[in-house]
């Protein structure tokens, strides 16, 4: 009798544009129907009979969330940075769970939709905490974020050529505390976990969890993911079809495949922007480096089901 093969494990780590459009109000409505169609695209992978689990980003949505609180700080108490992660794994899972369980069911498949609420532990000496890089929030005008800058003290950047957002501390995540759950809970459901790169939290001494101001990058905390489920594939969807070299300059060149070699060679070069493709690419890295037989996927959400059967996108392997 011959085995049945395995169904291929699947981390899909979904960028800010699967979960709202740049173009329209950033209301929760607006929002709902952006992931309505987000959904659709990795139902369709769901089909294909892969066994998937979604990571998603929160940049923007846990910066609004943190700026309506510190808004209101004369009517209510400001929340803690961590709790307002918190808050948007609510959030943007409770809208994840509820398109992507209907866009299952429009395709008669019969599996659960969960959110788990992910704690990341982080290290208290990491050295981002001294170097804030990760963008949060709407983006601004120059002049808007020096303003912000002088009377409030964030500590603002440009955006890869978007404009000016607040950037916060984003250490590399080490421990999913829920992944025991996690793993659990995969045979038998689509998992939507590490939101936002997960609640960062460090451990004390004693075991205590305390919450602390930062957002990990989504990136890295799908690929500890894909790494500890033992996943076939990390695929990180973005804005763009393929990983470029020279972006938006007249030689720019994209890349359908990379190797460890080629990556690194890029990357020395200063060819992905810190904070937009330079994660991306770092964290497929780290993938392939620690599983040498798989493969990691870079491209945009409406290519995502070709790219998984066609090569589509730029597919980061090994050698």
């Amino acid at each position: 009798m011959i085995k049945a093969e395995r169904p291929k494990k699947i981390v899909i780590a979904l960028g800010g544009n699967a979960l709202q459009s740049g173009n329209g109000a950033a209301t929760a409505d607006a929002q709902l129907e952006v992931v309505r169609k987000t959904s659709e695209y990795i139902a369709e992978i769901s089909t294909k009979g892969y066994e998937i689990a979604v990571v998603h980003g929160n940049g923007p949505q846990v910066g609004r969330i943190l700026l309506a609180s510190e808004t209101a700080k004369d009517v209510t108490p400001v929340m803690p940075f961590d709790v307002c992660g918190a808050m948007s794994q609510g959030y943007i899972g409770y809208h994840l769970q509820q398109s992507l369980k209907y866009a299952l069911n429009k395709r008669n498949r019969n599996i659960p939709v969960v959110t788990v609420a992910t704690q990341m532990i982080v290290e208290e000496e990491d050295p981002a905490f001294r170097n804030p890089t990760k963008p949060i929030g709407p983006f601004y005008t120059e002049e808007e974020a020096r303003t912000l800058e002088k009377e409030k003290g964030f500590t603002m950047k440009e955006d890869a050529g978007r404009g000016w957002r607040r950037v916060v501390a984003s250490p590399i995540p080490r421990k999913i505390v829920e992944i025991s759950a996690v793993k659990q809970l995969w045979d038998s459901t689509v998992v939507i976990t590490c939101g936002g790169g997960g609640i960062p939290v460090i451990e004390k001494d004693n075991g205590v969890l305390k919450g602390v101001a930062a957002v990990i990058d989504k990136d890295f905390a799908a690929e500890l993911l894909a790494e500890q489920v033992e996943a076939d594939i990390l695929m990180i969807l973005t804005e763009v079809e393929m990983v470029a070299i020279n972006f938006n300059k007249p030689n720019q060149q994209n890349l359908s495949k990379m190797d460890l070699n080629e990556a690194s060679r890029y990357v020395e070069e200063g060819q992905f922007a810190p904070g937009s493709m330079l994660p991306k690419v770092q964290a497929a890295m780290k993938f392939v480096r620690a599983n040498p037989t798989k493969k990691a996927i870079i491209t945009s959400l409406d290519n995502a089901v070709e790219a998984l059967e066609n090569d589509k996108g730029t597919v980061i392997t090994f050698a």
